[in-house]
């Protein structure tokens, strides 16, 4: 018999499906030993040295590994292949290891759950690399120091309950920084003018713009829209509204005539197949996922084995399956949508690592429509993420889009004064959708045929009135786009980045969107003023190269360490004597509290959003919860109570009506004023809910561990104590 082991009992599943009876696959359910939660479980006196124990709700998983390793003639250690993957296989490996089975151990990875995947990884196994391994503990003890001894100096200076991280509070800088620009930005006036024109004498009073300066439906194949763009050969500039009814007075009353039309043929090349980072970007923009989401969705497809393995900062695609999509390219579109080679992506990062594949389906005949019968347990999330995917890897082997690009230049001369002025139209048809063809195009803007010199017709003129905007807010496609532009975390912790400064509520998220709240700004205000090294973006970034470079063998891991840690050392113990106690910003409401009578009634940000309390605290502990109701909305179930807003026990906001339990709405999503449900609607929807969470396993209720048969046991004795204790005194 031969033991491979897994993370995962999705993973164990289907690797049963392909491996024969000799094999017994077992999973870890993810790590099996780390560090102790309740110590800082590293000896700062011997180089570093971590002490592991096995983690919580374990023991029974390390034991049924164990038992079943003693028979075991061979153990295959079959965990994902990254770092964190080779850091559990090494703690099982540790864990199993007797004087008798030290040759028995060999590692197998495999980048997608396929049968010749996997058949060919135990066929052929390795050894673990050490490196990977050193890499991984570098990380999580340099993240246990910053979090256990920095995470002190916050509770003493600025509150109890706090903390800090090294790279999430980095993170947490970049939407801070961002915060602070946009409440300091102050926007400048423009005013952007059209003129609607046509060929001479041809509709001329036809009014094509509406009161917002935009065209009323579309237009005549015979009307454009051109756009002020110089003014007398310079810039055309509009600050205010006097240059703007001077400039739309010249433009109602000049002549106008072509002086130039520009045709060129634009190629536009198929996008590179999704790295992680740029699938967390593209399901936040067109789904709305966030990077923690779109991470869990993908695991399922890649333990179900429709995917590759999803944590990688690759374009590499293996030749077979690049064969196979040219294959498919030409049976279902045709030739002509077929490049004359394959389609080669580089990775222009100089911290791209591990040689994994970029993020694939693994076998294109499955698509959308057919991916539930592979798996039935998926939901609607899993089928768009996955047609994501497999939209993305076909259409990166595909053909380029054509397009004709087409712009007209024409030059308005003012009657009175002769100042003139340059207008501009751009406009494209798609000759050749090619890549396209799997993504949806926007309609053409076709110009009319003209030529230079042609007069023209002044229809209709537009002056809109703009400011300039404030830098956008991050979303999660942004922040994971910007923290991958400056090197800071890597493919496998962006998700658990964003997840810890909104878990912490050190942001918001709220309509998709990061606001930096008064802790999260006093927090990070805080650790930039005393602990810039490790809060600077470069310092971050360097590190994480140094973490790479550990993978490859090229540094080692307690002198990185050491690096880091003694200018860490010597930073606490001088801040923690030195800095002054900062107090987080409170909202003031001029409300007496109606406990202790002296003090204020404030409103404070936390973990589970605002609440009221007394501004005396913690000499008064009142404290009141904030309930956020929708202004002017009933609850569209019972159409009596308000539509308040609610959090769930991790904070997760939602929305439900506030005659709970009366009636039992609950929604993730705003509902629109006049949305109205009905009781059999409402049937329908719990009805498909409780399917979907049969189907995952989420009614399942856990087996009680002894320790907790044990705390309820005493929970019981004390209330017979109390009972019978009130019963005396009586």
């Amino acid at each position: 018999m031969d033991l491979v082991i897994v993370e995962s009992p999705t993973k164990a599943r289907k690797l049963k499906d392909y491996l024969s009876n000799k094999y017994v696959i077992e999973a870890s359910v993810g790590h099996v030993s780390d560090l102790p939660k309740k110590t800082l479980g590293i000896d700062l006196e011997n180089n570093y040295q971590p002490v592991y124990e096995v983690s919580d709700g374990k023991k029974k998983v390390v034991a049924t590994l164990k038992r079943l390793a003693k028979t075991a003639d061979k153990i295959y250690l079959a965990t994902d292949p990254d770092r964190e993957g080779e850091a559990i296989a090494w703690h099982i490996q540790n864990l199993l290891t007797n004087s008798k089975n030290k040759e028995q151990f060999f590692r197998s990875t495999f980048h997608e759950i396929t049968k010749e995947a996997v058949n060919a990884a135990i066929a052929k196994p390795g050894k673990l690399d050490l490196n990977l391994v050193d890499a991984q503990q570098a990380r999580r003890i340099l993240d246990r120091l910053v979090g256990y001894q920095v995470s002190p100096v916050l509770w003493k200076k600025i509150r109890r309950g706090l903390s800090a991280g090294r790279v999430q509070s980095v993170a947490l800088r970049l939407i801070v920084e961002r915060e602070k620009e946009i409440l300091a930005f102050k926007p400048d006036e423009f005013w952007e003018l059209s003129v609607a024109l046509a060929k001479a004498d041809l509709l001329k009073e036809q009014k094509v713009f509406d009161e917002e300066g935009k065209p009323k439906e579309q237009l005549d194949k015979n009307i454009f829209v051109a756009a002020l763009d110089k003014l007398n050969g310079k810039k055309a500039s509009v600050s205010n509204v006097a240059q703007a009814e001077a400039i739309s007075k010249d433009l109602i009353d000049a002549a106008y005539s072509v002086i130039g039309v520009e045709k060129t043929q634009r190629n536009r090349q198929s996008l590179p197949p999704f790295t992680t980072s740029l699938l967390q970007q593209a399901a936040a923009t067109s789904f709305g996922y966030s990077a923690k989401q779109t991470m869990s969705l993908a695991q399922r497809l890649y333990e179900e084995g429709l995917i590759t393995y999803h944590r990688t900062d690759s374009f590499n695609l293996a030749t077979s399956a690049v064969d196979k999509a040219r294959e498919y390219i030409v049976n279902s579109f045709g030739k002509d949508y077929l490049p004359a080679k394959a389609r080669v992506f580089s990775k222009t990062s100089k911290n791209a690592q591990e040689a994994h594949e970029a993020i694939r389906v693994t076998d294109l005949s499955i698509d959308k429509n057919n991916v539930i019968s592979k798996a039935a347990s998926l939901t609607e999330q899993h089928v768009k993420l996955y047609d994501l995917i497999w939209r993305r890897f076909l259409s990166s082997q595909m053909t380029p889009a054509i397009y004709d690009q087409t712009t007209i230049l024409v030059e308005a001369t003012a009657k009175e004064n002769k100042n003139k002025y340059l207008l501009r139209s751009s406009g494209s048809i798609v000759r050749f959708d090619g890549w396209r063809r799997l993504f949806t195009i926007s309609e053409d803007q076709i110009l009319p045929d003209l030529k230079a010199n042609d007069p023209l017709s002044y229809l209709d003129l537009a002056s809109l009135q703009k400011f300039t905007q404030a830098p956008p807010r991050y979303n999660d496609a942004s922040l994971v786009k910007e923290l991958e532009k400056r090197g800071i975390g890597r493919p496998s912790t962006y998700a658990s980045i964003i997840s810890v400064i909104v878990d912490r509520a050190y942001v918001e998220r709220t309509q998709k969107k990061f606001f930096a709240t008064p802790i999260g700004i006093t927090v990070c205000d805080f650790l930039v003023e005393h602990f810039d090294n490790f809060m600077d973006y470069d310092f971050t970034a360097s590190m994480e190269e140094d973490l790479d470079l550990i993978a490859l063998g090229e540094k080692n891991w307690v002198k990185i360490i050491d690096l880091f840690y003694k200018p860490l050392a010597k930073k606490i113990a001088e801040v923690t004597e030195e800095a002054v106690r900062v107090q987080v910003p409170v909202e003031k409401t001029g409300e007496q509290c109606p406990e202790c009578k002296e003090g204020e009634i404030v409103i404070r940000s936390g973990r589970f959003g605002k609440f009221k309390s007394c501004s005396r605290f913690p000499e008064c502990k009142y404290t009141q919860n904030i309930v956020e109701t929708l202004p002017d909305q009933h609850c569209p179930l019972c159409g009596e109570g308000d539509v308040i807003v609610k959090n769930t026990r991790w904070g997760k906001p939602f929305y439900g009506c506030s005659l709970y339990p009366k009636c039992d709405f609950a929604s993730w999503k705003k509902p629109e004023p006049d949305y109205k449900l009905t009781k059999e609607e409402w049937a329908e929807m719990k009805r498909k809910r409780e399917e979907w969470k049969e189907r995952m396993g989420k009614n399942k209720k856990p087996a009680e561990t002894k320790p907790a048969k044990k705390v309820k046991a005493k929970a019981k004795t004390k209330v017979k104590k109390k009972t019978a204790a009130k019963k005396k005194s009586a």
